[in-house]
């Protein structure tokens, strides 16, 4: 069980690895917008739109990762006084927490990017993409979550049964 734990951890930190570069495409569609308006004065319609469809995928991958590496905002005002079993117990229900919260978002947002495959949805802009792509990382993203919910889980299970 801790192998498949670590196995889930991997995939989200490498998922990760690659969303983080997509900061730089995000920069340079912005660069090229403002270049384009302000210095050549003919601004474009599909940067600031694919801009945002790309900011997607780089802020929902990093929630399964944060979860692992403790990068969330907490209020641990209970949690920062236990220890022992107690931290632990906490911990798991933090996790538990977190685990509900991607069940509810997959559950509520897999039929909606299923529909907006099936109708071809487009932003209905000037620039007109489809959006399908950009929208199938909120259920991936919230199962992602759930695992590595259950991996952070698993391991300190593993942890506990260790000493």
């Amino acid at each position: 069980m801790t192998t498949l734990a670590r196995y889930i951890t991997a995939l989200n930190r490498g998922l990760f690895g690659l969303a983080k570069w997509l900061v730089y495409a995000i920069v340079a569609l912005m660069l090229w917008e403002v270049v384009q308006r302000y210095f050549l004065s003919h601004p474009t319609s599909w940067a600031p739109e694919l801009a945002t469809l790309v900011f997607g995928p780089f802020f929902l991958l990093g929630g399964p990762y944060m979860l692992h590496t403790g990068g969330h905002v907490a209020v641990d005002i209970l949690s920062s006084r236990a220890s022992g079993g107690m931290a632990r117990a906490l911990h798991l229900a933090g996790l538990a927490l977190a685990a509900a919260f991607g069940l509810i978002l997959l559950w509520f947002s897999l039929p909606l990017v299923l529909q907006s495959i099936s109708y071809g949805e487009t932003s209905y802009s000037a620039w007109n993409p489809v959006v399908w792509p950009a929208k199938a990382f909120l259920p991936l993203a919230a199962g992602l979550l759930v695992l590595q919910a259950l991996a952070d889980a698993i391991l300190a299970f593993g942890a506990e049964d260790a000493a």
